[in-house]
Protein backbone atom coordinates (compact mmCIF):
# COMPACT_ATOMS: atom_id res chain seq x y z
CA UNK A 1 0.00 0.00 0.00
CA UNK A 2 1.23 3.63 -0.87
CA UNK A 3 0.39 6.92 0.75
CA UNK A 4 0.05 9.76 -0.94
CA UNK A 5 0.42 13.11 1.50
CA UNK A 6 -0.06 15.99 0.20
CA UNK A 7 1.95 19.42 0.74
CA UNK A 8 -0.60 21.23 2.89
CA UNK A 9 0.09 18.07 5.45
CA UNK A 10 3.62 18.98 6.49
CA UNK A 11 4.31 22.36 4.88
CA UNK A 12 4.09 25.62 6.98
CA UNK A 13 4.47 27.50 3.67
CA UNK A 14 3.13 26.86 0.19
CA UNK A 15 5.56 29.25 -1.61
CA UNK A 16 8.89 27.41 -0.13
CA UNK A 17 9.68 23.41 0.85
CA UNK A 18 9.44 24.08 4.44
CA UNK A 19 8.25 22.29 7.02
CA UNK A 20 8.40 18.57 8.32
CA UNK A 21 6.78 14.82 8.59
CA UNK A 22 6.60 11.92 11.11
CA UNK A 23 6.28 9.24 8.70
CA UNK A 24 5.47 6.37 11.49
CA UNK A 25 2.03 6.92 10.94
CA UNK A 26 2.17 6.11 7.28
CA UNK A 27 3.87 2.78 8.16
CA UNK A 28 8.13 4.14 6.94
CA UNK A 29 11.01 4.13 10.28
CA UNK A 30 11.84 7.86 9.24
CA UNK A 31 11.01 11.82 9.33
CA UNK A 32 11.93 14.34 7.22
CA UNK A 33 12.42 18.15 7.72
CA UNK A 34 12.37 20.44 5.07
CA UNK A 35 14.52 23.31 5.96
CA UNK A 36 14.42 26.85 3.79
CA UNK A 37 16.62 29.25 5.73
CA UNK A 38 16.65 32.35 3.80
CA UNK A 39 18.71 33.96 5.96
CA UNK A 40 23.19 33.96 6.31
CA UNK A 41 23.54 32.38 9.69
CA UNK A 42 19.99 30.62 10.12
CA UNK A 43 19.92 27.62 11.40
CA UNK A 44 19.50 24.96 14.21
CA UNK A 45 21.44 25.04 17.06
CA UNK A 46 23.38 22.34 18.72
CA UNK A 47 21.74 19.27 19.18
CA UNK A 48 21.79 15.08 18.96
CA UNK A 49 19.93 12.15 17.99
CA UNK A 50 19.76 8.65 19.20
CA UNK A 51 19.51 7.86 15.22
CA UNK A 52 21.59 8.85 11.91
CA UNK A 53 20.44 11.85 10.01
CA UNK A 54 20.86 12.60 6.56
CA UNK A 55 21.30 15.93 4.81
CA UNK A 56 20.58 16.50 1.35
CA UNK A 57 21.27 19.87 0.15
CA UNK A 58 19.77 21.07 -2.38
CA UNK A 59 20.16 24.59 -3.39
CA UNK A 60 22.87 27.11 -1.41
CA UNK A 61 25.65 26.31 1.39
CA UNK A 62 25.66 25.62 4.87
CA UNK A 63 28.75 25.22 7.67
CA UNK A 64 27.47 22.42 9.27
CA UNK A 65 29.25 21.12 12.74
CA UNK A 66 29.57 17.57 13.27
CA UNK A 67 31.06 16.30 16.21
CA UNK A 68 34.75 18.11 16.13
CA UNK A 69 34.33 19.06 12.70
CA UNK A 70 33.30 21.66 10.49
CA UNK A 71 32.31 20.97 7.18
CA UNK A 72 31.28 23.47 4.17
CA UNK A 73 28.88 21.60 1.96
CA UNK A 74 26.90 22.73 -0.79
CA UNK A 75 23.92 22.35 -3.46
CA UNK A 76 24.29 18.43 -4.67
CA UNK A 77 26.27 17.48 -1.47
CA UNK A 78 24.54 15.04 0.83
CA UNK A 79 25.93 14.62 4.39
CA UNK A 80 25.18 11.95 6.58
CA UNK A 81 25.84 11.99 10.65
CA UNK A 82 26.06 9.10 12.98
CA UNK A 83 24.08 8.62 16.01
CA UNK A 84 24.87 10.52 19.03
CA UNK A 85 26.74 12.54 17.60
CA UNK A 86 26.28 16.67 17.77
CA UNK A 87 25.52 18.39 14.84
CA UNK A 88 24.03 21.81 13.66
CA UNK A 89 24.22 23.77 10.48
CA UNK A 90 23.98 27.68 9.74
CA UNK A 91 23.31 29.41 6.02
CA UNK A 92 26.45 30.60 4.67
CA UNK A 93 24.86 32.46 2.00
CA UNK A 94 24.66 34.54 -0.49
CA UNK A 95 21.07 33.22 -0.67
CA UNK A 96 18.91 30.61 1.04
CA UNK A 97 19.93 27.00 1.88
CA UNK A 98 17.95 24.31 1.27
CA UNK A 99 17.48 21.23 2.96
CA UNK A 100 15.74 17.36 2.81
CA UNK A 101 16.80 16.52 6.48
CA UNK A 102 15.74 12.70 7.00
CA UNK A 103 16.06 11.32 10.58
CA UNK A 104 16.25 7.52 10.26
CA UNK A 105 13.32 7.25 12.74
CA UNK A 106 9.64 6.80 13.21
CA UNK A 107 9.16 10.15 15.24
CA UNK A 108 11.34 13.32 16.23
CA UNK A 109 13.76 12.82 19.15
CA UNK A 110 16.28 15.68 19.30
CA UNK A 111 18.18 16.69 22.22
CA UNK A 112 19.29 19.95 22.34
CA UNK A 113 22.70 20.39 23.69
CA UNK A 114 22.85 24.83 23.25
Amino acid sequence: MAHVIDRDTWSVRSDHWKGELQCSAYGSNSCLIFNYLPNVGGGPRLHTHPYAEIFIIRQGAGLFTVGDQEIEASAGQILIVRPNTPHKFTNLGPGPLETTDIHENGSFITEWLE
